[in-house]
């Protein structure tokens, strides 16, 4: 048994004064603490020379779509060390995500930017209480790369595994940047997704909504590749969602009149196929009203970009509002300082964020989302829902025998129906934006 010196060096002075302090916040732990007890209950905590972690410490891990990321963050929310690696750019050459390629660039990179948020964190794995990575919702060939990496990281360190679900990340993302107390409503609006749901807890989920068939942003990109953005000098480096938020600025929204889809069903649900068939009918339209070929930039883009943006926003903004009145006429939420946070890819687009300040206002709630840089995916959010996991004690596995990815995924219990059988009136809204 290794012996405790008598006398304590410099660095292990520091080390026992620090240990009184937590042994005084503490219940007694000790009656007398001695030097010995103290030393072996510091053990516990990982002290290193040059380093004091008295925290908890999670490595998210993500690779849910087209994005490798990474991060270490500790209990309290500090962001110890991060890394990504964006497949954007290979995908807007290619039209869109190839579910292969995104799978190769997954693994060609997850080392790496495993390995660089740890150097940054200056954590070595055997410091980590646990490891947490996206196994659900998301491209199956790019969840497995994220998952077997991930296991096999677990089984050499030997640390708990905590599976996450994508969506539960992105909604409790804004409780790493802002106090936020449960319960509170959150829109989740990505390239890959759209619902709307009462957040109760860390994971106790009311799906009041969803969308019937594709996401906002994949709709805003299929737009953005129809009206060939790429092509276009100010927008050949964005994705589509950016290129349409840029292009609507010098655009007017009112040179086309597109209706916002589901006006008569008085539900939270949300659809995006329809008005993207109408927009595809309409640039075919312009493009033998100018005599273009496909392909080519029509000069009509811009107010198309303005048009389309603009319906989006007021559907989004409509079934929000919705969902809100439903909340507080159940008393789900609180009648005067209720929470909206609105989170995912779309989220960081200011026209769509100004409509659902609109709504707000309208219904005395606070709208939060997280900086732009956690709406889209990223490490830092499934480090801090592992966090999260862990201080419930909730999802925590030590045998991760028969663990799977799941490409599809509901998120909490769906009330969606009777939202529905609700038929909540909203009121109009002027959407001067």
């Amino acid at each position: 048994m290794r012996r405790v010196p008598d006398t304590i060096d410099c660095e292990e002075g520091i080390i026992y004064r620090v240990s009184m302090l937590i042994l005084n916040k503490t219940a007694r732990v000790f009656s007398n603490p001695s030097k010995r007890k103290i030393y072996e209950y510091l053990r516990s905590f990982n002290f290193h020379p040059g380093k004091v972690f008295l925290h908890k410490l999670v490595l998210g891990i993500e690779t849910s779509c087209d994005d490798t990321a990474a991060a270490v963050v500790d209990e309290t929310g500090n962001v110890l060390g991060e890394a990504i690696h964006s497949q954007t750019e290979v995908h807007l050459k290619t039209g869109g995500i190839i579910p292969p390629v995104a799978q190769q660039l997954h693994r060609e990179n997850i080392q790496r930017i495993v390995q660089e948020a740890l150097s940054v964190s200056k954590v070595s794995p055997s410091e980590l209480s646990a490891i947490a990575t996206t196994i659900k919702p998301g491209l199956a060939l790019s969840l497995g790369v994220g998952l077997s990496f991930s296991l096999q990281l677990v089984d050499k360190f030997k640390k708990p595994f905590i599976p996450i679900h994508h969506m539960e990340a992105h909604a409790l993302t804004i409780r790493l940047t802002n106090k936020v107390e449960f319960p509170f409503l959150v829109l989740l609006i990505s390239g890959g997704h759209c619902l709307l749901a009462l957040v109760r807890g860390v994971s106790d989920f009311l799906l009041l909504g969803k969308s019937l068939d594709i996401a906002p942003g994949d709709m805003l990109d299929k737009v953005a590749r129809r009206l060939s953005l790429i092509k276009h000098p100010e927008c050949s480096t964005m994705s589509g969602g950016k290129a349409i938020e840029h292009l609507a600025k010098q655009g007017n929204k009112l040179h086309f009149d597109f209706k916002p889809p589901m006006q008569r069903a008085k539900n939270c649900d949300f659809s995006f196929t329809g008005l993207q068939h109408i927009i595809d009918k309409t640039i075919m339209q312009k493009e033998k009203e100018e005599g273009i070929e496909k392909g080519q930039i029509l000069s009509s883009a811009a107010d198309i970009a303005a048009a389309v943006q603009h319906t989006t926003a007021c559907h989004i903004a409509k079934r929000t509002y919705r969902a809100i009145l439903f909340c507080k006429q159940r008393d789900l939420l609180s009648q005067s300082n209720a929470v909206l946070v609105v989170s995912g890819g779309v989220a960081s687009n200011l026209y769509i964020r100004k409509a659902l300040e609109i709504v707000a206002n309208a219904t005395q709630c606070t709208l939060l989302c997280p900086p732009p840089k956690l709406c889209t995916d990223n490490g830092i959010m499934i480090a801090w829902n592992g966090i999260e996991r862990l201080r419930a004690g909730l999802g925590i596995l030590y045998d991760t025998e028969g663990i799977r990815y799941e490409p599809k995924c509901p998120l909490g219990i769906d009330i969606s129906k009777e939202v529905g059988e609700a038929a909540i009136k909203v009121p109009r809204l002027k959407m001067e934006i």
